[in-house]
């Protein structure tokens, strides 16, 4: 399942719907938050824009990816759009599969390749304004080790 949606998320009730596929023998789930920090303290809300349709098509791209490499059941990715305080949370991914190795890989995979392909802009809100968030190079990094051995 996939979804961009400005609403808030259930993480009991996408955890439970993994988890109802019998054959699934581990469910491994990510759920992140704003943080009232980044490079920059006291951030107190973040604002993220997107391309409606591509970025629905990226993270479709995303999961198709991960079912290609690891032999999963179910997944579900969820961002959010719009602005968001500090603390609520942002994105969750979730990954139901027979063993738990396919299903931590899987995860981490889709978590790794949505912060650096799936097109969102972030932009801060802090004591010091307004600014864009860049794209970090350890994020590029962490996607890059996926590549290795393709």
């Amino acid at each position: 399942m996939i979804s961009v949606q400005t609403e808030c998320f259930d993480v009991s009730a996408e955890h439970a719907r993994l988890a109802a596929t019998p054959q699934s023998g581990a469910v491994v789930t990510f759920c992140g938050l704003v943080r009232d920090f980044n490079r920059s303290e006291g951030v107190s809300a973040l604002t993220l824009e997107h391309y409606p349709g591509m970025t629905e098509k990226c993270l479709q791209e995303i999961e198709a990816q991960a079912r290609e490499r690891w032999p999963v059941n179910d997944c579900t990715l969820i961002h959010r759009v719009g602005r968001l305080e500090a603390n609520e949370p942002i994105v969750f991914v979730g990954v139901s599969s027979a063993h738990r190795k396919a299903a931590f890989e899987a995860c981490e995979f889709m978590m790794d390749y949505l912060k650096t392909r799936a097109p969102f802009w972030k932009k801060e809100q802090s004591d010091s304004g307004e600014h864009w968030v860049e794209a970090k190079d350890s994020d590029q990094q962490a996607a890059e080790r996926w590549q290795q051995g393709e």
